[in-house]
């Protein structure tokens, strides 16, 4: 018979399950955690002195900023605590450590700021290290607080990236808001301050450039747009409405250059800009005859890129717009007739006549240097050319509105006020 084990009392069946043991190590994470929950107060305490001391831009933060920011500081320190007690889990960094203060931070401070305001934070609490833990605890908890930094820096910068994102497509969203109140001649006071919360300084010499979008105007195309016509403008919006891509210029500097320039960022076909206006008020003006211009500016197979709107007052007269041909009326017909001296009846006959200046001459009974004189003498009146194929054409447009117009009433002929 086989002795018996008289250790059989103190070893474990094999189905039985050992009582767990606290090692040393555990104990003394354990008691390093307690003491992190004893002085979460005075921590946040000595945090909040730091701040004050060694971050001059803290101190000039409104009350409201500076309460906000202390907040995610305390709470960075509370989260400290969470998270060395279980650091696998690393979702607590934007609920707990920023919660709902990412619009305040962002808005108070920029992220080298944040960045400042962390590493004091974590200074705070790798100061007081041999006071929070043992002796052969504190590496660890060194070591816990430089990942823990880690961890909320990257948690910073997603915050601001999320922000910027935020930020980029609100700005996007008001800035075609503002493109399509020039176009349909809102408010100038909502306007106004529309664009101004994009940041537009401009106050006078604002064009507008229409043209043929890309098939493909994502983001990163609309942004290069901006930065092109940055170049050239004090300012910039760009627009899509359907297969047309707006350009809104504030205080251009170069017209000419610009415009040139900047119609290469169009898709192929008509670009066309509208007069330079000098207030917002104008723009609308503005923004109607180019695209007026566009509608039309395949009845000029040689037209420039890009091309004037005012350049296709024929066209657009043809078109029906009438805006056109009260330019053609106010800038053309009429100071002609008001010059007098026989430019009207010598535009007309040279015209009629094939542009014969001998034959303008002998249907006129005045001499051939006497025709050309008269000729030049349209062109310093209404900056249109005679002589000039093109021109000549807008001249005639302009005297066939101008027979077409119902006369204009003289003073004596309008009814008199209130007796």
């Amino acid at each position: 018979m086989a002795p018996k084990n008289t250790n059989a009392a103190l070893t474990p069946s094999a189905g039985a399950t050992a009582p767990a043991r606290r090692t040393p190590a555990a104990a003394n994470t354990s008691e390093t955690l307690e003491r992190l929950r004893a002085n979460i107060g005075p921590l946040s305490t000595t945090m909040l002195r730091e701040l004050e001391s060694t971050l001059p831009w803290y101190r000039r933060l409104s009350a409201d900023e500076r309460s906000s920011l202390g907040l995610v500081a305390q709470n960075g320190i509370a989260a400290f605590v969470s998270w060395y007690e279980h650091p696998s889990s690393p979702s607590w960094v934007l609920s707990d450590v920023f919660g709902t203060a990412p619009t305040e931070l962002t808005r108070s401070i920029s992220l080298q700021r944040a960045l400042q305001l962390i590493r004091t934070v974590v200074q705070v609490v790798e100061d007081r290290v041999p006071e929070l833990a043992s002796a052969n605890e504190q590496v660890s908890l060194r070591e816990a607080v430089l990942r823990y930094s880690r961890e909320v820096a990257f948690a910073a910068a997603d915050v601001y990236a999320r922000a910027a994102e935020n930020r980029g497509a609100w700005d996007t969203r008001l800035e075609a808001l503002a493109v399509d109140g020039i176009l349909r001649g809102e408010n100038i006071d909502a306007l106004q301050s529309r664009i101004s919360a994009l940041g537009w300084t401009s106050h006078s010499r604002f064009t507008i450039m229409v043209g043929q979008a890309p098939s493909e105007a994502n983001p990163t195309y609309l942004a290069s747009v901006r930065r092109a016509a940055g170049r050239f403008a004090a300012d910039a919006m760009v627009g899509i409405q359907g297969d047309r891509l707006i350009l809104v210029l504030g205080d251009v500097s170069d017209p000419e250059t610009a415009y040139l320039r900047l119609s290469e960022l169009f898709a192929p076909g008509s670009v066309v800009y509208g007069p330079m206006a000098q207030t917002l008020a104008d723009a609308t003006a503005s923004a109607k005859a180019a695209f007026a211009g566009m509608a039309v500016a395949k009845g000029w197979a040689a037209a420039p890129r890009p091309v004037s709107a005012d350049d296709l007052w024929p066209e657009r007269v043809i078109g029906g717009d009438d805006s056109a041909r009260r330019a053609l009326l106010a800038n053309i017909y009429r100071p002609l007739v008001a010059a007098s001296n026989g430019l009207e009846e010598t535009l007309s006959s040279y015209l009629q006549l094939g542009h014969s200046l001998e034959a303008a001459a002998r249907d006129l009974f005045v001499h051939s240097n006497t025709v050309r004189y008269r000729l030049r003498r349209v062109c310093d009146v209404t900056g249109w050319d005679p002589l000039i194929p093109r021109e000549a054409f807008v001249l005639q447009t302009a005297l066939v509105v101008g027979r077409l117009a119902p006369p204009v009433r003289s003073s004596a002929e309008r009814p008199g006020g209130r007796g």
